[in-house]
C-alpha cells in the first residue's frame, strides 16, 4: 500500500511538473496585424477598382474579429456586414467561403449554415502565415462572390512575402 501511494505521488509531481512548466511557456499566437490588414484592404479595393467594382473589405484577425474595414465609395450599406460574414466564415471554417458554399451544397453538410454569422457565398478567404491561420479577409460589392474572392486574393497577394 505505502509503495503504490509513493508511486502515485510520484506521478502526481511529474504530471503537475509539466503542466506547471507549459502553463509558463510563452504565447506564440500569430495574428495579422494593423498594417497588414491596411495593404490587403488596399491591394483588394485596387484589384476591384481596376476592373470597375466598388467594394467593401474587412479584415478580421484569428479570433475572427474586426481588425480592419473599408467600405468603398458607392457601395451598398449591406457590404459591411456582408464582408465581415465572408471573412468571419474564412477564418471560423479555415477555408474559403466558395470552398464552404461547396460543402453546404452537399444535404449531409447542410446544418452548418446554422452557425451564426457564416455565408456559403464567395469573398472569404483565409489568411495564413506558414500554412498557420491568422485572420481572413472578406470582400463585397462585385458583381457576384467569385468576383469578391478574385479581389480578396489580390489583397493578400500584397503581403504574400511577409505571409512565409
Amino acid at each position: 500500500m505505502k509503495r503504490n501511494l509513493q508511486l502515485l505521488a510520484s506521478v502526481a509531481i511529474a504530471v503537475f511538473g509539466v503542466v506547471s512548466a507549459q502553463a509558463q511557456a510563452p504565447l506564440t499566437d500569430k495574428n495579422v496585424s494593423m498594417k497588414m490588414a491596411q495593404m490587403i484592404i488596399e491591394g483588394a479595393v485596387a484589384d476591384c477598382t481596376k476592373t470597375g467594382y466598388a467594394v467593401t473589405v474587412v479584415v478580421v484577425d484569428n479570433a475572427g474579429i474586426v481588425r480592419a474595414s473599408l467600405r468603398g465609395d458607392g457601395t451598398s450599406p449591406h457590404t459591411m456586414e456582408f464582408a465581415r460574414k465572408k471573412a468571419y466564415t474564412a477564418r471560423t471554417r479555415n477555408q474559403t467561403s466558395l470552398e464552404f458554399k461547396a460543402a453546404t451544397d452537399m444535404p449531409a453538410n447542410a446544418y452548418l449554415l446554422q452557425i451564426p454569422d457564416v455565408v456559403a457565398v464567395g469573398g472569404g478567404v483565409p489568411i495564413r502565415a506558414g500554412g498557420i491561420p491568422i485572420g481572413a479577409v472578406g470582400v463585397s460589392g462585385a458583381p457576384g462572390g467569385d468576383k469578391d474572392e478574385v479581389c480578396a486574393l489580390a489583397g493578400i497577394a500584397r503581403v504574400a512575402e511577409q505571409l512565409k
